[in-house]
């Protein structure tokens, strides 16, 4: 795996890949980084997974954030 990725959209795309597999995203919150190393079949340090996963968790956070004020939006 080339390290020289985009950060945003690596993130993105893990983000697109957990929301759409519940199995996986329950494997990022026991575990995250052994499921990004599954998601981006890699085995790398933790230290260097480390920004990564917290790219992804504040993108989860941010979308869930979200999607909750959507729903508040219609109750008005």
């Amino acid at each position: 795996m080339d390290l020289n990725f985009d950060i945003k959209g690596k993130v993105e795309e893990i983000v697109a890949k957990l929301k759409k597999d519940p199995d996986l995203m329950e494997k990022f919150q026991n575990d995250p980084i052994k499921a990004l190393e599954s998601v981006l079949g890699v085995d790398l340090p933790d230290e260097q997974l480390k920004p990564l996963v917290a790219g992804v968790k504040a993108k989860l956070t941010a979308s869930d954030l979200g999607d909750k004020l959507d729903g508040l939006k219609k109750l008005f």
